[in-house]
């Protein structure tokens, strides 16, 4: 009887994170970000302008969803090394659940927008009540947003995340 209880509480908190992450009708709110200092400065002896190569995006860091039209409740990714875990975040971030540990297959090339198939690690993602049973998830990067899909008991969102760090 224990093992149903603990599928019915998973499953309660599964439902209560997609429904609040899917079902309102207010605009998105931003996740909080600071300005960003220059990243250089022009002086009077500046040598010529040379032609220089643009680097590849870095998408190393952590995410927040701008769409779950919720304070207190949300996806967040954390890209790292060449791994990306999502977590399901509630309770205003006080609870956190595995929904993805997969790989991360970073840019090579310089470009706005990119995308990878990211390959789940199942030693994480097997025990994890909430954590998604896909094999690969696609995720894909866009004018500053993240993007991949979450499914949960029959229903399928479009998670959109900008970074926060």
């Amino acid at each position: 009887m224990s093992i149903r209880r603990s599928l019915l509480a998973a499953t309660s908190v599964a439902l209560v994170c997609l429904s609040l992450a899917a079902c309102s009708s207010t605009s998105p709110t931003s996740p909080g970000t600071s300005a960003q200092p220059p990243t250089s400065t022009s002086t009077t002896e500046a040598a010529p302008s040379e032609t220089s190569q643009p680097s590849a995006l870095d998408l190393t860091g952590e995410w927040k969803q701008t769409n779950s039209h919720s304070t207190d409740s949300w996806q967040a990714a954390v890209i790292s090394g060449d791994t990306i875990e999502v977590n399901w975040v509630s309770n205003n971030g006080d609870t956190k659940s595995l929904y993805w540990a997969g790989s991360f297959v970073p840019p090579n090339a310089p470009g706005d927008s990119y995308s990878w198939d990211s390959q789940n690690d199942h030693s994480k993602t097997d025990n994890a009540l909430l954590a998604s049973t896909d094999d690969t998830k696609t995720f894909t990067y866009s004018a500053g947003v993240l993007s991949w899909q979450a499914s949960a008991l029959g229903t399928t969102m479009t998670i959109k995340a900008q970074r926060v760090s």
